[in-house]
């Protein structure tokens, strides 16, 4: 789901605010949902993806062609944005469809947020993203060939299911049953991402031998808001291998103040023995 068309990443901004503006009016119980209905669509029907993509035909019959597609069919607020996105301009096919999913992800954040829920759904999305990587029965279950999809959502909802929020419950699905060519954990952390968008908050992955107590990860998070100018969310990995301090990694950055990074540190510069 990366965007990397300088049109594409113009056009996916203004979706966003398109987006913003639909949401207080909106049934949010049903605007994740039905924009992940339209992706289904367009992934599936190429030649339709193609049409409402192709920057040499109007903006205004692309909206049409969505119009006498999916009225009915999904939410007024649903059909309006999407009908808005086709009338923008991408640098091909498939970063439409990516931003159809960011937007779909996005609506699902906000419905966690309307909640007052979206911490919840962060959390949780990283946690069960441990999981998978933690147990490669499941893993291999949920994003290999062989389990028909009926049975993933059975096992989905076996574990999840009236334990997260609805929000995760249908991120997680989505990702099981139709992962776009990734495996789940990088679903799963695309997704996390597009959460803590929402909240304008970068994401750090702090790995840590022990439970940091509430008031050090407070102190933490405030030390990296100061330094970053945003708000940090705290995603938490207790690592027995990491020997003393803490390993915190935001983005491409790595900030390593274990035992261990800094012995690894020492060997570099001494370089070959």
């Amino acid at each position: 789901m990366t965007i990397t068309g300088a049109v594409s990443r113009a056009s996916l901004a203004e979706a966003r605010e398109r987006l913003e503006a639909a949401i207080p009016s909106a049934d949010l119980a049903r605007l994740g949902g039905d924009l992940f209905a339209v992706l289904h669509l367009i992934d599936r029907e190429h030649g339709l993806r193609r049409a409402v993509s192709d920057p040499a035909r109007a903006g205004a019959d692309k909206a049409q062609l969505v119009q006498i597609l999916l009225e009915g069919k999904v939410s007024p607020a649903a059909l309006g944005l999407v009908a808005d996105v086709v009338r923008l301009r991408w640098s091909s096919p498939s970063e439409l469809s990516d931003a159809v999913e960011a937007l779909a992800v996005t609506a699902e954040a906000a419905r966690a947020e309307a909640d007052g829920r979206i911490d919840d759904l962060e959390d949780e999305l990283f946690r069960f993203s441990r999981v998978v990587e933690g147990e490669p029965e499941l893993r291999g279950a949920l994003a290999g060939r062989s389990l028909p999809d009926e049975r993933k959502l059975g096992l989905v909802n076996a574990l999840l299911e009236g334990k997260v929020t609805e929000a995760t419950l249908t991120l997680v699905t989505e990702l099981a049953l139709r992962p776009r060519g990734r495996s789940l954990e990088a679903g799963l952390a695309e997704y996390g991402k597009l959460v803590a968008q929402r909240r304008q908050r970068l994401v750090a992955l702090v790995r840590t031998p022990a439970e940091l107590p509430e008031a050090q990860r407070t102190r933490l998070a405030a030390v990296l808001a100061a330094a970053y100018g945003h708000e940090v969310h705290l995603n938490i990995e207790i690592d027995p291998t990491v020997i003393g301090g803490l390993s915190i990694e935001i983005g491409d950055e790595i900030i390593d103040g274990t035992i261990a990074g800094r012995l690894d540190d020492v060997r570099r510069r001494l370089g070959p023995g």
